[in-house]
């Protein structure tokens, strides 16, 4: 079976009306035992991570501020929803989650979580719905580990990994691509290694040859131990925060296409989930498992 890290700390359950949709990932693990993609009982479930973990990636005065759920009223703004302590466990649990993801992905050569892909947290704070910036934080643990020397970020969400580019910036050891909507959030992007901005409406065809015209050169190039693919799905025509017209099928390809390209190299992928922002979450839901459909062919 593919290993699928989740845990139910991932939702934080915010009420019907809020504009994230917290339920998703309730449901997510849920549609994946339905569907036969997991075992009920068999995810692989992380615990929360510790501030020394979170440390390497993040300030520790905001590291502090958040695991005592003390977050100054203009950060919460900025990312979205008030700092309460079943938020801090779901930013803690989740950043634990990418991190055994990438150990995961670096012992069986593939994984992905349930969560994750939270790209607009800087080191200072968080920002966009974004408290710790997990991916950063896992490539700080696997490298302080030893684990790991170089790494590759794949940010393939709708809104540009502004988060993640500042975290790395100067860092030669960790190439950052982002490929997203150059109208969208945010509105001061941090440069990546790579910037792909795409115009509104671009859809799957023209997606695809953009990504294939970058992702096999960026990975040759940098020659990293590890990718970490962030498979947002709200490029989606239907996802209401989005600005591209990727189908459901486009989304499909995409995850083929990066898991494929790593794999063929031989190289470990940790997949994790990114935005999607739709009313129906059911139908969110079961588009945030595409990329877990997608990535157990290749177990």
């Amino acid at each position: 079976m593919l290993p699928i890290v989740h845990n139910p700390h991932y939702d934080a359950d915010f009420p019907p009306s809020h504009r994230f949709p917290m339920a998703k990932f309730r449901r997510i693990a849920e549609i994946l035992v339905e569907d036969g993609l997991a075992a009920a009982g068999a995810f692989h479930v992380p615990a929360e991570a510790p501030a020394g973990w979170i440390g390497l990636a993040h300030d520790p005065a905001y590291v502090d501020q958040v695991f005592g759920a003390a977050v100054p009223d203009r950060v919460a703004r900025e990312i979205g929803f008030a700092m309460t302590p079943r938020v801090a466990r779901r930013a803690r649990t989740a950043s634990a989650g990418t991190v055994m993801t990438g150990r995961l992905a670096l012992e069986h050569g593939l994984a992905c979580n349930t969560a994750g892909g939270s790209h607009h947290a800087r080191r200072e704070q968080g920002s966009g719905f974004c408290v710790f910036n997990d991916v950063a934080v896992a490539i700080r643990v696997l490298q302080a580990d030893g684990l790991i020397g170089r790494a590759l970020v794949v940010d393939l969400d709708v809104h540009q990994g502004d988060g993640t580019a500042a975290i790395f910036a100067g860092d030669d050891a960790v190439f950052t691509l982002s490929m997203h909507a150059e109208r969208n959030f945010p509105a001061r992007k941090v440069p990546s290694d790579l910037d792909i901005a795409l115009a509104d409406d671009t859809s799957d065809e023209a997606y695809l040859a953009a990504l294939a015209a970058i992702l096999p050169d960026a990975i040759d190039r940098h020659r990293p131990d590890i990718v970490f693919y962030n498979a947002g799905v709200d490029p989606h025509v239907e996802d209401r925060l989005g600005r591209l017209a990727l189908s459901d099928a486009g989304l499909a390809e995409r995850d083929r296409r990066v898991i494929g390209t790593v794999r063929d190299r031989e190289l470990p992928l940790a997949c994790v989930l990114g935005g999607g922002y739709q009313d129906d979450i059911d139908r969110l839901a079961r588009r945030h498992t595409i990329i877990h459909r997608v990535a157990r062919g290749f177990v």
